[in-house]
């Protein structure tokens, strides 16, 4: 099943590439990736690597950050602006404040580690 943000995501870029009246060949060979891949995003069935997406992006003239904005998610490797486990950290007040900040650090960093996993799973395909 496909992630609702590479979804999201994958609109945001069909919508950008039609915008600017280019067929999806035309903006792969520009975006320097193969059509069937560019397709693949563009329906949300694949999550485009960091490399990729700056690919794209230069190719619509915007930043990789404004994709990720757009589609309401993180770029890779930050920490979630809302999480349901970092709230529950900061209220839990057994902890002292060097624990919950060691606790936000660790699961900050399973949660990028995981990220970058999970697209390196979902890109080992391109």
């Amino acid at each position: 099943m496909a992630d609702p943000h590479s979804a999201t995501l994958g609109e945001i870029i069909r919508q950008q590439r039609e915008l600017l009246d280019m067929s999806m060949r035309q903006f792969a060979d520009l975006a320097g990736i193969s059509n069937p891949y560019l397709s693949q995003i563009e329906r949300g069935l694949r999550a485009p690597s960091k490399q990729v997406l700056e690919g794209i992006a230069g190719a619509l003239k915007v930043s990789a950050d404004a994709l990720y904005e757009q589609a309401g998610m993180p770029p890779p490797g930050e920490p979630p602006e809302h999480s349901e486990v970092l709230d529950a950290i900061a209220r839990d007040h057994a902890l002292t404040a060097r624990q919950r900040a060691a606790m936000k650090e660790i699961y900050v960093a399973f949660t990028a580690n995981s990220a970058r996993a999970s697209a390196r799973r979902t890109n080992s395909g391109r």
